[in-house]
């Protein structure tokens, strides 16, 4: 069994590392299209809301109200697209999973040890109730946490100068 989870565990390890995609590449604001809605951060945690216009090499340009800006590569930390939100939809997801999980749980710790007690369905009815409904509020409150906007570039962090 301990092999098992070990083979388990060393198949999983890469299938991980590759799932997480890096998202310091600034060639992927070339795939926005002009008008979509983003948010953007720059290095001095200045935050834009805005809809973006164009991206170069060096720059992006967004419009930020009615004001057509401007922001170099170099200064930007973050943009995030803000498509609509899929928060309500998360928490009807992971509440539903959650409620299962609960009314699961609720009805296999409650365990009747005198199969003639006429209330032992009567207290089964009630952990099973109260489990999903635990398991749907905690599920609710953890997809609506979610994050929902996707994030498209992340500036890589600054490498300090150690040299010696």
């Amino acid at each position: 069994m301990r092999n098992a989870a070990l083979a388990c565990l060393l198949i999983l390890i890469p299938c991980s590392l590759r799932a997480q995609e890096t998202k310091g590449d600034w060639k992927a604001l070339y795939g926005l299209r002009s008008g979509e809605k983003i948010e953007l951060v720059e290095t001095g945690m200045k935050k834009h809301v805005g809809t973006f216009s164009t991206v170069t090499d060096e720059a992006i340009q967004m419009r930020e109200a009615s004001n057509d800006i401007g922001i170099p590569k170099v200064n930007v930390a973050r943009v995030t697209v803000l498509d609509k939100s899929h928060r309500l939809r998360n928490a009807f997801i992971f509440g539903a999973a959650g409620a299962g999980a609960g009314a699961g749980i609720g009805a296999a710790t409650s365990r009747c040890s005198n199969s003639t007690d006429t209330f032992c369905g009567l207290g089964r009815g009630i952990a099973v109730g109260f489990g999903g409904l635990v398991g749907l509020a905690g599920g609710a409150g953890v997809g609506a946490a979610v994050p929902s906007h996707p994030t498209i570039y992340r500036a890589e962090l600054a490498k300090p100068n150690t040299s010696h």
